[in-house]
């Protein structure tokens, strides 16, 4: 099977499996975006995922979503997702590539981001990152320090808050890392009502190749799949 195929039937099959898991969930198929994570594959790769119907792609590090915006800025209706950290010296050549950045976890970072889009006079959308568990290996910040950082962004002008991002501990079980997810969407509802415009908390993006299911029970509105759509392929570089 070439990578063309492989590619097609890996993304039909995720979108399949996205879509029962939030019908199962009692919501409707398209309440669940995907973003696919492109990290360690190539352009021309890429384009395969581009032809069988992705469009919201997402990277863990800055300089690759430099080069592959770069390299397939000729697709149409592409949007990039920064899902990685995010250093406050590559904020400004970042954030006119993306519409959305999933990993604010500082308030240095917070209005880093402010000044540069005051600077580029363009906004940006962004989610706040908890680690909702006591794994130290996974970023984020724990709830009571996201709240307080909630709260900092409300004295911005031209950053967005749409909602949270989190990733279930490591070592989780199922049951934990359910656990864990329905406690950051606990966070979100209790926030949301003391959420002032433009900020929002509509999103969640909650869920990777191994747990998306568990994280859209939880309430996810977004999962970030990467070897479940590569799988039977190598990463390229």
């Amino acid at each position: 099977m070439d990578t063309v195929q492989r590619l097609a039937e890996n993304w039909q099959r995720t979108c399949d499996a996205v879509a029962a898991a939030a019908l199962h969930a009692g919501r409707s198929a398209d309440s669940v975006q995907i973003v696919a994570v492109t990290k360690g594959h190539a352009a021309n790769t890429i384009q395969s995922l581009l032809a069988a119907g992705a469009r919201q792609l997402g990277e863990s590090r800055p300089q690759e979503l430099w080069q592959k915006a770069a390299a397939l800025s000729d697709f149409a209706g592409l949007h990039w997702h920064l899902i990685g950290h995010l250093q406050r010296n590559k904020v400004r050549r970042t954030l006119p590539l993306v519409q959305l950045i999933h990993s604010v976890d500082s308030e240095r970072l917070l209005l880093a981001l402010e000044q540069a889009a005051a600077e580029l006079g363009k906004a940006c959308d962004v989610l706040l990152e908890v680690n909702p568990g006591t794994d130290a290996s996974k970023t984020g910040l724990p709830p009571p320090q996201v709240a307080g950082l909630l709260e900092t962004a409300h004295g911005c002008q031209w950053v967005r808050v749409r909602g949270l991002m989190a990733m279930a501990s490591l070592d989780a079980d199922p049951q934990q890392a359910r656990s864990e997810f329905e406690s950051v969407r606990r966070l979100r509802d209790d926030w949301a009502a003391a959420c002032r415009t433009p900020h929002s908390l509509n999103e969640l993006s909650m869920g990777m190749s191994d747990d998306f299911d568990l994280a859209i029970a939880a309430g996810a509105t977004i999962v970030r799949i990467g070897s479940r759509l590569f799988e039977g392929l190598t990463t390229t570089y």
